[in-house]
């Protein structure tokens, strides 16, 4: 049995992740409003094939682990009007993270 080729998984529950920039002219799967904002990864969902690379009729590899990452409102939308403590759950593929 051959295990398909996967990225190491390089963050733990904890770590601080600023979400990369960038609007590539293919399919991508991060929002534009969490891109340049720091999280703090809650969780790692899994490590799953590529879906840019899917929806392009690709591979899929190397697969790409899967993080919830936990932002605050109050930095994705300074105008928030509810509780500073709210924050966002986003699922992110680790190739749009960096340490932050």
């Amino acid at each position: 049995m051959t295990i398909a080729a996967a990225e190491p998984v390089r963050f733990e529950d904890g770590s601080a992740v600023r979400v990369r920039v960038e609007s590539p002219a293919h399919h991508f799967r991060t929002p534009a409003y969490i891109q340049g904002h720091v999280g703090v990864v809650d969780a790692l969902c899994g490590v799953y094939p590529n879906p840019e690379s899917l929806a392009h009729g690709g591979d899929g590899l190397p697969r790409q682990p899967l993080y919830r990452v936990r932002l605050r409102q109050t930095d994705l939308w300074p105008e928030y009007a509810g509780n500073p403590a709210d924050t966002l759950l986003v699922d992110v593929y680790q190739h749009w993270l960096e340490a932050a």
